[in-house]
């Protein structure tokens, strides 16, 4: 355990943001994973609809900086292209 007192505080607040950025790491594979099953359903109204919010999460994830801006380019693609398939 530290003994200073400013890396005491560091050890909390690094805590936090680990806390807060798994939160937010599982909200975007959870919004993922609902657009692959409304896509499975062949629901194309859900689907859109879940796309543009995963898009969101998506996209404000890698502007907090969790995670990077190819991954999320890539995510999206494959989501888009997986609710294409439908509209086809």
């Amino acid at each position: 355990m530290a003994q200073i007192k400013s890396q005491m505080k560091r050890i909390l607040t690094n805590e936090k943001a680990h806390v807060a950025n798994s939160q937010q790491k599982s909200a975007v594979r959870t919004s993922i994973k609902k657009v692959k099953l409304a896509v499975e359903a062949k629901d194309l109204a859900k689907a859109e609809e879940l796309l543009a919010k995963a898009t969101s999460l998506i996209d404000k994830s890698v502007s907090d900086g969790i995670q990077k801006q190819n991954t999320a380019n890539r995510q999206k693609a494959s989501l888009n292209k997986l609710v294409n398939t439908l509209r086809a």
